[in-house]
C-alpha cells in the first residue's frame, strides 16, 4: 500500500514538473513539436508558413542525386512574389565554413601558419585584445581565443556596423573571457579577424581569393561576398519581428542559393573541395556544417552522413526572443523524419 502511494506521488510530481515545464515553453514550440508529422516535405513546408515565417527555401540532395527544391511564403512579401528556389539570401554564420576552408589552403601553401599569434598577424592589436601574444590562428578559428564577441554588445543587431574598425572598436581594450584554449565560445569577433589576417597576408580581399580556390571549381556562381555585387530583387527579403520594414537591402556578409550553399556542403563533406593535405588540415580544424542568423534571415546547412543527405533551409523571418529560430530547428528535425521515410 505504501509502495503504491509513493508510485502515486512521483507520478504527481512528474505530472507538475512537466505542466510547469510546458508553461514556461512558448505554446507554439510545444504545438509544432506535438502535432502529427506530414507525410510529404511541400506540407511542412507550407505548414511553416502557419507559424509566421514570411517565406521558406528548402533544399534537399541525397547521394549525389539531382537535388529537390520545396518552397513557401514569398519571395518578396509586400509585393506578394511566391518565393523562389533560386532567391539568394543571407547566410550569415554558413559563410565561417567557407572562411575555414581558405584558412587551410593557404596553411597548406605556406602562406599561414595556425601556430602564429594575433599580435604576429595584427601586431597594432597587442594590449588592445588581451592575450594577443597567446591566441593563435588555431584558437581563433576554433572559438577557443576567449576574445569577447562584438555582436553581443547590447542592442547590436538594431544598428549593426558594416566596417572592420567599426565592429572591432567594440571589443578593444575589454577583459578576455577566458584564458586562451582554455574554453569555447562562439565568438564572430574572430572571424572577423581572420578575414583581416587573411586580407593582409594576400594583399587583396580574401573573398576573391574564396572565388578563385572554392566557387569557380565548383561553379557556384551565386554566391556572393556582399548584396553589394548582386541585383537587389534576386534577394529574398527578410522581416524581423516587430520591424516592419524589408532588411534585405543591409550590407551584411556573404548571399548565396540555396543550391549554391547545398553544392558547397556536398563537397566539403566529400573532401572534393580538397587536395589530400587541404583535407588533414581541415578535419582537425573546423565543422563540416553550420547554421546562420542575422536580423530577418535564418539559414542551416546540413549533412547527414548516416543518409549522406544534404540539407539547406532559409527561414526568412527573425525575432529577438529566438523563438523562430527554436520553431525553425524542429521543423528542420520534422524535415529529416519526412525524408529518412523517402
Amino acid at each position: 500500500m505504501k509502495t503504491k502511494r509513493n508510485k502515486k506521488i512521483v507520478r504527481i510530481t512528474l505530472l507538475f514538473g512537466t505542466v510547469v515545464s510546458l508553461y514556461f515553453v512558448p505554446w507554439l514550440l510545444v504545438w509544432a513539436w506535438i502535432l502529427p508529422i506530414p507525410s510529404t516535405m511541400q506540407e511542412q513546408t507550407d505548414k511553416a508558413i502557419d507559424y509566421g515565417f514570411n517565406g521558406i527555401i528548402v533544399y534537399v540532395e541525397k547521394n549525389g542525386q539531382t537535388p529537390n527544391f520545396y518552397t513557401a511564403g514569398f519571395h518578396n512579401t509586400t509585393e506578394k512574389v511566391p518565393a523562389k528556389k533560386d532567391a539568394l539570401f543571407k547566410i550569415a554564420s554558413i559563410s565561417k565554413l567557407y572562411d575555414a576552408v581558405a584558412v587551410s589552403k593557404l596553411v597548406a601553401e605556406g602562406r599561414l601558419d595556425l601556430n602564429k599569434t594575433l599580435a604576429d598577424y595584427l601586431p597594432d592589436l597587442k594590449g588592445r585584445i588581451e592575450y594577443a601574444n597567446k591566441i593563435t590562428l588555431k584558437m581563433m578559428v576554433q572559438h577557443r581565443s576567449g576574445i569577447p564577441n562584438f555582436t553581443d554588445t547590447p542592442d547590436y543587431w538594431s544598428h549593426p556596423y558594416e566596417s572592420f574598425d567599426e565592429n572591432l572598436k567594440l571589443i578593444l581594450d575589454k577583459p578576455a573571457i577566458f584564458d586562451p584554449d582554455e574554453e569555447y565560445n562562439y565568438c564572430n569577433t574572430n572571424y572577423l579577424l581572420i578575414n583581416k589576417i587573411m586580407n593582409n597576408t594576400l594583399g587583396y580581399d580574401n573573398f576573391k581569393y574564396i572565388q578563385e580556390r572554392i566557387l569557380t571549381p565548383l561553379n557556384l556562381n551565386h554566391t556572393f561576398g556582399s548584396i553589394k555585387d548582386v541585383n537587389i530583387n534576386d534577394v529574398m527579403s527578410g522581416y524581423h519581428q516587430g520591424h516592419d520594414f524589408d532588411l534585405k537591402t543591409d550590407d551584411i556578409g556573404m548571399v548565396a542559393s540555396a543550391e549554391d550553399v547545398g553544392t558547397f556542403l556536398r563537397a566539403l563533406n566529400n573532401g572534393e573541395l580538397f587536395s589530400k593535405k587541404e583535407q588533414q588540415i581541415y578535419s582537425t580544424l573546423y565543422e563540416y556544417e553550420h547554421s546562420g542568423w542575422v536580423p530577418g534571415y535564418q539559414s542551416f546547412a546540413e549533412y547527414n552522413k548516416e543518409n549522406d543527405m544534404v540539407m539547406i533551409t532559409f527561414y526568412s523571418t527573425t525575432d529577438s526572443d529566438l523563438i523562430l529560430w527554436n520553431l525553425a530547428e524542429i521543423i528542420n528535425n520534422r524535415f529529416k523524419k519526412i525524408l529518412v521515410k523517402h
